[in-house]
């Protein structure tokens, strides 16, 4: 058998553990296809043209497919709070301010850089602004691949980011740039990526996927506990970033988990009406159209590990 497994450029996802480990092809006997995806809305294309059993992404795109009849169920958790807003070093932060609208209010008249539209981070940055009363005031600038907003902040194209937490250390090291929002404050407990998989796999494949998710689970308490060696494994998988780039991106963002507790799913749900508002689904989705929990929770059976952060000493 072979797993086709759509996956993105975050580099503290469990997929780059699991390709540097060759766990899955040792362990459960099966041959890998890793497909590499710019945004989470071009791998729900691929979804959609039935490229793919599995994916790492954040659900808004997920849901965003689901809506418009795609067959996938969120079958795992993964990380959260994965987004964050970052800006040039003459803006202000969080804390410096006090308060989101007051470090928003900063981008009057100016540009945000984010990922393609129906993303997790587009969706979290629209919303902040509309919340602001900022929607006429502040330019949210689509890019086709997320790498594109660091050399857009270097070419003065947009003055902030808004992305994953790779982002802002990329921005940190190479532009002097900084974290202005915090992932803890854009979106509490959001769903920065899970584990989403075609109903076909979970009907005909059931065995297949459990093992499968058993190991991202280990994979994410190896991120968790050992964070030093999950970090050069993945580096090496990766190959154009480091062991301490990769230690600095848990540090930034340290919630891993593989569970599914009801305060992933309410924050997922939550996500409907905004979805709705900007016109990016036409109807009101409910656990069961967006989430498969039985899986995982025969696997993970303990308290979530998402407020445990990463042993980083």
């Amino acid at each position: 058998m072979m797993l086709r497994i759509g996956h993105l450029t975050t580099g503290y996802h469990t997929a780059f553990v699991l390709m540097g480990t060759k766990w899955i092809e040792e362990r459960i006997g099966v041959k890998t296809d890793w497909q590499l995806f710019p945004t989470g809305p071009e791998m729900v294309k691929a979804f959609s043209r039935g490229e793919l059993d599995l994916g790492y992404i954040g659900l808004p795109p997920a849901m965003i497919g689901i809506d418009k009849g795609l067959e996938i169920k969120c079958v795992a958790g993964g990380h959260i709070e994965g987004t964050v807003l970052i800006a040039k070093k003459s803006f202000q932060t969080l804390k410096e301010l006090g308060t989101i609208n007051d470090v928003l209010i900063q981008f009057k008249g100016k540009v945000i850089g984010t990922p393609s539209r129906g993303s997790i981070h587009d969706v979290i940055i629209r919303r902040l602004i509309d919340e602001a009363g900022l929607h006429e005031d502040v330019i949210v600038k689509n890019f086709e691949w997320a790498d594109f907003i660091l050399e857009a902040i270097e070419d003065n194209v947009v003055d902030g980011g808004c992305g994953t937490p790779s982002l802002a250390v990329l921005a940190s090291r190479f532009l002097n740039a900084k974290i202005v929002l915090p992932p803890s404050v854009m979106w509490p407990y959001n769903p920065s990526y899970g584990i989403v998989a075609t109903v076909e796999i979970i009907k005909d494949s059931s065995d297949v996927l459990e093992s499968f998710l058993r190991l991202h689970e280990e994979a994410c308490n190896f991120i968790r506990k050992k964070p030093h060696e999950a970090a050069e494994i993945a580096a090496k998988a990766i190959g154009i970033v480091d062991k301490d780039f990769l230690l600095e991106v848990y540090r930034v963002s340290p919630k891993y988990c593989a569970s599914l507790p009801k305060e992933y799913v309410e924050s997922t749900l939550a996500f409907v009406p905004v979805l709705q508002k900007m016109g990016y689904i036409s109807k009101s989705l409910g656990k069961v159209d967006v989430f498969q929990t039985d899986i995982i929770e025969r696997i993970h059976r303990e308290k979530p590990h998402y407020s445990d952060p990463c042993m980083l000493g």
